[in-house]
C-alpha cells in the first residue's frame, strides 16, 4: 500500500540511537511514501569500500565523524528522501543544522533494554565492542537523548511491533505534523 504523499514532508530524517530501527523503518517508510531511501552509514561504507569499524580502528571516532559529516552534507542535497542517520551524527552542531534544514526530523526513541535485545548478536558497532555494553549504551543515552529530543519535530516510540505497523504509524504522525501550526510552511 502506498500513501498519498502530498501532505507529507518532502524529506524525512530519522534520528535516534543504534538499534532504534532507523534503517528498517526508514526503508519501509520510503516504500510506503514512494520516496528514495538512503542510509548514511551504508552510503559511507560504500564510498570508502570498508566497514565503519575499520574506519574507527584506523582514524578513531573523530576521523569517522569528519567523513560522516561530508556524507551528510552531500545526502542533504537530495529531494523526496527518507534519510536514516547514524546514532552519533547529531553530535556535530553543523550536522544538526544541516539535517534540520533538509527535512522533518523524526526521533525514534527506544530504551537501553530494547537496544540490548536488538543488538545482542551485532558485532559491527564500534562503540559496542566492549564487555560493558549496557553501561556504554546508558552513557550514550545520557549524552545523546537530549540532543535527539531537542532536534526532533516528531518523536515516536520505536516499539517492538511489525515494521509495517511502525512505518504506518509514522505516516499518520507526519500527516498530523504537516497539518499542525508547528510545521514550517
Amino acid at each position: 500500500m502506498q500513501y498519498e504523499s502530498s501532505n507529507i514532508p518532502s524529506n524525512i530524517v530519522l534520528i535516534g540511537p543504534m538499534g532504534s530501527g532507523k534503517t528498517t523503518i526508514g526503508r519501509c517508510l520510503a516504500s510506503l511514501l514512494g520516496k528514495h531511501f538512503v542510509d548514511c552509514d551504508h552510503t559511507l561504507e560504500q564510498r570508502l569500500g570498508v566497514n565503519i569499524a575499520l574506519v574507527f580502528d584506523l582514524e578513531g571516532e573523530q576521523g569517522f565523524r569528519k567523513r560522516e559529516h561530508q556524507v551528510i552534507k552531500e545526502l542533504c542535497q537530495q529531494k523526496d528522501t527518507v534519510l536514516a542517520t547514524g546514532g552519533g551524527s547529531v553530535l556535530m552542531a553543523v550536522n544538526r543544522e544541516q539535517l534540520k534544514k533538509f527535512g522533518t526530523v523524526v526521533y525514534l526513541e527506544t530504551s537501553v533494554r530494547q537496544q540490548l535485545s536488538r543488538l545482542e548478536r551485532d558485532k559491527t558497532r564500534p562503540l559496542l565492542q566492549r564487555p560493558d555494553r549496557e553501561q556504554q549504551l546508558q552513557r550514550l543515552a545520557v549524552q545523546r537523548n537530549p540532543i535527539y529530543t531537542k532536534m526532533a519535530d516528531i518523536t515516536i516510540q520505536a516499539k517492538d511491533l511489525p515494521v509495517e505497523h511502525m512505518a504506518g504509524h509514522l505516516v499518520v504522525e507526519l500527516q498530523k505534523y504537516v497539518e499542525s501550526p508547528k510545521c514550517p510552511a
